[in-house]
């Protein structure tokens, strides 16, 4: 984090050297332009200054903390978007036509009852405590790892550049989460997916099972997948969510952060998941594919199954389970970054009084 405030204010400072030094001979409208550019970029140098300042450990607390309490609120809006996107595994065309949200929720709560919407959750909290602790940590090391490529900061286009910089900080890191802790995440699909037969009884049972009938392999399958869907999924949602905070703290100050992060959060959610649902719906197909009681219908990869999804359920069947997601994916990216930021200004604070 301190790496990142003084490569920021270094960048802002540079700036303001273009503008002063760049265009001295402009006319009035150039001079009020630079004026009102050179107010920004000090607002952003203060904003940067003043960010909450943490260590490793509590960065890493503050990540898995928000990630398991957005979880858990969201998590039956979650298994109907795991119930909606594997639904073509087994459905006929006019099963999946009649299909509904509430229909599906009515079913759960006849023939599960209500805490089967957070059936898995525990898995869920497993895998979402160390997956958002290291996301959250990578990010910030990424960023502030690239943000020192020699020339950066004297790049003319700094909000193009900044805007990359989180992308490709926000992609590595979720590649990064990904990777180490994929095994949960699938255990986590399966156990969701589980409806009138318990085959799965538990984490462990899970992990042994599949290890067992699947080889260690199993506990991998889907992961290029999910590496092609969440690496630009996390990319989009830090650029967007840090890119709307910055130009919302500019414009309106005054505004609480909470509340900031909570509705930048929101909408950065919903362009992710927009653009990186179709390779989440085949993630799941493919983590479900070989389980118990189900068919291998998906046997030439990523491109197979996304022909597949096509062929028998249309380009529609990509976005299977996508209003479920909004509705999920609204709170919960929401909830993370506006739990995120709050954990870390209550952290740096009781750091300051120590």
């Amino acid at each position: 984090m301190q790496t990142d405030a003084r490569v920021g204010v270094v960048v802002e400072d540079s700036r303001q050297r273009a503008l002063s030094s760049g265009h001295g001979d402009g006319g009035v409208g150039d001079g009020k332009r630079r004026f009102s550019t050179q107010q920004q970029s000090q607002t952003l140098k203060q904003q940067l200054q003043h960010q909450p300042q943490i260590g490793t450990l509590e960065h890493l607390i503050a990540g898995g903390v928000a990630g398991a309490v957005s979880k858990t609120c969201t998590a039956p809006l979650a298994r109907l978007t795991i119930l909606f996107q594997v639904q073509g595994m087994h459905s006929d065309a006019a099963a999946l036509g009649k299909a509904s949200i509430w229909k599906e929720a009515s079913r759960i709560v006849s023939e599960e009852g209500f805490r089967a919407f957070w059936k898995g959750n525990l898995v869920t909290i497993a895998h979402r405590l160390p997956y958002s602790s290291i996301n959250f940590y990578a990010y910030e090391r990424y960023k502030g790892l690239l943000k020192m490529i020699p020339g950066l900061d004297k790049h003319r286009d700094y909000v193009a550049t900044d805007i990359c910089v989180r992308l490709f900080a926000g992609g590595l890191a979720g590649i990064t989460a990904a990777s180490l802790t994929y095994p949960l995440d699938l255990v986590r699909t399966r156990l969701a997916a589980q409806t009138r037969t318990m085959y799965y009884r538990g984490i462990s049972h899970a992990l042994y099972t599949i290890c067992r009938d699947e080889g260690m392999r199993g506990l991998y399958k889907g992961l290029g997948a999910t590496l092609l869907g969440v690496g630009p999924s996390i990319a989009i949602s830090f650029s967007v969510y840090e890119t709307l905070r910055s130009h919302w703290q500019v414009e309106r100050p005054c505004d609480s952060p909470i509340l900031v992060s909570l509705a930048c959060g929101s909408l950065s959610g919903i362009t992710s998941s927009t653009a990186t649902f179709p390779l989440d719906l085949v993630r799941r197909r493919m983590q479900l594919e070989g389980a118990a009681g189900r068919a291998r219908v998906y046997s030439s990869g990523i491109i197979g199954t996304f022909g597949h999804i096509v062929r028998t359920e249309g380009f529609g069947g990509l976005y299977r389970g996508i209003l479920p997601e909004y509705f999920k994916v609204v709170p919960s990216v929401g909830i993370v970054f506006m739990t995120y930021e709050a954990l870390k200004v209550i952290m740096s604070s009781k750091s300051a009084d120590k």
